[in-house]
């Protein structure tokens, strides 16, 4: 319906002054030259109302392949809308606003992960050390870790050279190479923490980059290249050292209960002398004091019978010879020496003749 027909011309907004634009044309072209773009110049009746079609197919095609996000298991989703931090999804099948609006990060949160690099150190006595190292870890905060941080991977990597630097600092080449890399390690690891989380009493001095710190290994500790020789020269004269200080030791074990059981039987040996020698001096005191009671009462008696005693003490086991030649020449005869030895060389004989036998 014209804009001038009712009324009689009198509600026309236009005053008679000028002709209104042609709406009707208007839309015509634009439908033309929308089946012209989606039909490829051609036109037609069904062309109509296939361009809203195409449209709302568009829309449904980006409604539903972006209003949604499966994450896995092993992963964290982190939420952007318009590019800023919104929540975070769980792990399963979720919904979101379709893209551009809103942006899922998926962050791995499960595995470990590692960094590795090989460096060289200065010692605490000056000297240099070339270390391999390996630090595992694993992400327990996705917004911090993607957020908190610029290159959260790199970070902890320099993070744990800063951390060894310090630990090695303060220890001397020999404490490094002595085998001692068990309680290093437990330092190192100890030291990276407190950078990454903050010391215990001011936990606001960290880093907080999302990440736990699972473990430090060493791989290899070494000396420089150019002075491995030298060092490895040092380290042949401390297993010699320590190989010569074992057969120390296995000696000191072999000989120690020999002295000491030969130092038991002297000590034994002494306790029983000296038994024997109280036991006779008591003996003999005990003795001595009945004889001189026995003096006391009869002297005379009692000093023949001393004599007695004693001259029948010294000459009963000596060997006695009669003379009866009146002073002329004596050949004595030791018969019983004589007899004696030659049954000593009589058994020594039996015993040659049996061991030959033999």
């Amino acid at each position: 319906m014209a804009w001038n027909e009712p009324g009689g011309g009198k509600r026309d907004p236009w005053g008679g002054k000028q002709q209104p634009p042609d709406m009707e044309a208007m839309l015509r072209r634009l439908r033309d030259g929308l089946n012209r773009l989606f039909s490829g110049g051609g036109s037609g009746g069904g062309a109509h109302g296939l361009v809203p079609l195409i449209i709302a197919f568009i829309l449904f095609l980006w409604v539903a392949g972006s209003s949604w996000q499966s994450i896995d298991a092993r992963q964290i989703g982190v939420v952007l809308r318009f590019g800023q931090f919104n929540r975070v999804m769980s792990s399963g099948f979720n919904l979101k606003w379709p893209a551009p609006i809103e942006r899922v990060i998926p962050v791995d949160a499960t595995n470990v992960r590692s960094v590795s690099d090989e460096v060289r150190m200065l010692t605490k006595d000056e000297n240099i050390v070339l270390i391999d190292f390996n630090v595992q870890y694993s992400v327990t905060d996705a917004r911090q870790y993607l957020f908190a941080i610029n290159q959260p991977d790199q970070t902890l990597k320099q993070a744990a050279e800063s951390a060894l630097r310090q630990v090695i600092g303060r220890s001397e080449m020999d404490t490094i190479l002595s085998g001692q890399g068990t309680a290093l390690v437990q330092q190192t690891e100890d030291a990276l923490r407190a950078i990454l989380d903050g010391p215990k009493d001011n936990a606001a001095l960290g880093y907080h980059m999302g990440l736990q710190v699972k473990a430090v290994n060493f791989q290899k500790i070494l000396p420089p290249p150019e002075v491995k020789e030298a060092f490895d020269d040092a380290n042949n004269a401390g297993n010699n050292q320590q190989e010569v200080i074992n057969k120390a030791i296995a000696y000191k074990a072999q000989v120690v209960p020999v002295a000491e059981g030969e130092a038991a039987r002297v000590r034994a040996e002494a306790e029983g002398y000296k038994a024997a020698q109280i036991a006779i001096a008591t003996g003999d005191a005990a003795r001595f004091s009945k004889i001189e009671e026995q003096y006391r009462a009869a002297p005379e008696v009692t000093r023949k019978r001393l004599y007695l005693e004693t001259m029948e003490g010294a000459i009963g086991n000596s060997v006695k010879v009669l003379d009866s030649s009146n002073g002329k020449n004596l050949i004595y005869l030791p018969l019983d020496k004589l007899k004696g030895d030659a049954a000593l060389n009589a058994a020594a004989a039996e015993a040659a003749k049996k061991e030959g036998g033999q």
